[in-house]
């Protein structure tokens, strides 16, 4: 079967995710010791209790990254002792900029020619759980569309936003491939909907989980000349 649709994973597929989050969150606690000085030395543990009881609350938060960050920034800050509306715009301006720095990716350097050259014989799509946004890195023309779990409402490795895509994309599962590093949410998650998956596996660890990828890579640029031995 020939292939009509590429979508792809975003973190640690096209970037590597840990230091833009670790960044992003040492950015945002500078910015509240200078604009919100009452948090004082609120702890990671203080901040995951939070976290736990709001997904125990409402456990659809799980795939909500954005409303989890901002819901636990207002929480943390009306802990400390502000009012609630000011704990609301604190919070709303806070989480702006932890998302302004989330977008600091230093995209792998295969990842431009790579999407380039398939953009022109392929339709390419976007499915990710996390909040990055294809279009504040220069990254949207190269792409039909772009889902995200907080959008849908549920993330991979449920089906529903595989078949999204396919809908999207007005092609069958047959005739579409998912790439991505995570042997659940991308790999079993497309298997499951019916479409290829191939592992984006840079470090070239061994698979240890049920089933088997379609395909494995370890760079981007391995990509074109996997699916054209796949034609």
């Amino acid at each position: 079967m020939s292939i009509q649709l590429i979508t792809f994973d975003l973190d640690d597929t096209l970037w590597d995710v840990a230091p833009v989050i670790r960044g992003a969150e040492a950015t945002l606690r500078d910015w509240l010791g200078r604009n919100a000085p009452r948090l004082g030395d609120f702890t990671t543990e203080a901040l995951w209790a939070i976290r736990e009881r709001l997904l125990q609350a409402d456990p659809a938060l799980k795939h909500r990254l954005s409303e989890l960050r901002r819901q636990i920034l207002f929480n943390a800050l009306e802990q400390a002792g502000y009012p609630a509306g000011e704990a609301k715009a604190l919070a709303e301006t806070g989480f702006g900029v932890f998302l302004e720095a989330r977008h600091a990716v230093e995209l792998f350097p295969e990842v431009h020619p790579t999407l380039e050259l398939l953009a022109n014989r392929y339709m390419l799509g976007v499915l990710t759980n996390g909040n990055a946004d294809v279009s504040r890195l220069g990254l949207a023309d190269y792409f039909r569309f772009a889902l995200c779990a907080e959008e849908l409402g549920v993330g991979k490795p449920d089906p529903h936003p595989f078949r999204e895509a396919l809908k999207r994309g007005g092609v069958e599962a047959a005739h579409a491939v998912h790439i991505g590093d995570h042997p659940s949410d991308d790999i079993g998650g497309a298997q499951r909907a019916g479409m290829r998956a191939i592992w984006f596996n840079p470090g070239g660890g061994e698979w240890q989980h049920a089933g088997r990828p379609d395909a494995e890579i370890g760079t981007l640029s391995e990509l074109p000349p996997l699916l054209d031995r796949w034609h």
